[in-house]
């Protein structure tokens, strides 16, 4: 008699192949996406091209998603606490670090600190009779309250009015609640473009600076976005891509340009609010003023 020995072992075996190609194949073609805010600005977009530099790093596939409105400071570091929103990038402060994961890399190289003034036309004679801090805090400076930098120049001694919206600043120094609205070097050329009804314009003959780096924050629950985009960005300085996309960039080259760093008196501010983990020591991720002004001379 004839006998057949079957291999009953073998449909399992090409199931479970089946099931682990399966996977495979969806790992490689999965896409995670990343929520961010509403962009309405060069400065919103130069710094989702800089968290989309970082994530071609990776090994992951990402895509982006912006809130179909433009959130605020506080609304969304709020939406990012609570898991609507995966990424904000705002300038830090003890407060944000202790809540979220901070990527300490400065997204504007500590740009963000360098202050330069929107003021009303015709109004430039005020400014230059000023040579010291003491003298500037005579003048009304306009800030967002919840702004790090409103602490800051309040530490200094300066005189600030505050408001809760970003968007009342340009409208409340042309109507004379203040007299001067300090702005980052590579702001207010776009800002003024952006308000053409106003009367206002760039003071010549100022510039207030404090160390404050803008980050991106992600929730503490998302470990692994967080680790994508500090290892993306720090390869993006490694290689030079980093440079290479900030001082390049229009948002940025425009408004070293165009800001005059060099016919400037500088008033320095400490900031009592920097983490002993910001990374000062590292040179790399540092404007350096000093050495722009004299490549400039």
């Amino acid at each position: 008699m004839l006998s057949y020995k079957v291999n009953f072992r073998l449909p399992a075996i090409a199931l479970i192949l089946l099931i682990l190609l399966s996977l495979v194949a969806k790992s490689a073609f999965s896409v995670e996406v990343v929520r961010h805010n509403n962009i309405k600005s060069a400065k919103e977009s130069y710094q989702l091209a800089l968290l989309k530099l970082a994530l071609s790093y990776s090994s992951k596939r990402y895509s982006f998603q912006e809130s179909s409105e433009y959130l605020t400071q506080n609304k969304l570091l709020s939406d990012l606490e609570q898991g609507k929103i995966d990424v904000a990038w705002v300038g830090t402060s003890k407060e944000y670090e202790d809540k979220f994961l901070p990527v300490r890399v400065p997204l504007f190289k500590g740009l963000l600190g360098h202050r330069i003034f929107l003021i009303r036309k015709g109004e430039q004679a005020k400014f230059d009779r000023v040579a010291t801090l003491s003298q500037l805090a005579q003048l009304k400076a306009g800030q967002v309250a919840s702004w790090t930098d409103a602490q800051i120049l309040q530490d200094a001694g300066l005189t600030l009015v505050g408001t809760n919206k970003y968007q009342n600043l340009f409208y409340m120094l042309e109507g004379g609640r203040f007299d001067y609205l300090p702005r980052s070097v590579y702001s207010p050329w776009a800002e003024m473009q952006a308000h053409p009804e106003l009367d206002i314009t760039v003071e010549e003959h100022l510039m207030v600076i404090y160390p404050l780096p803008a980050y991106i924050f992600v929730n503490k629950s998302n470990q692994q976005l967080y680790r994508d985009i500090y290892d993306g960005l720090l390869k993006a300085v490694e290689d030079g891509q980093f440079d290479e996309y900030f001082y390049s960039h229009p948002l940025i080259k425009e408004g070293l340009e165009r800001s005059k760093l060099h016919n400037r008196t500088v008033l320095k501010v400490p900031n009592r609010y920097l983490t002993p983990e910001t990374p000062t020591d590292d040179a790399r991720l540092w404007f350096d003023v000093d050495a722009y002004i004299n490549k400039s001379n």
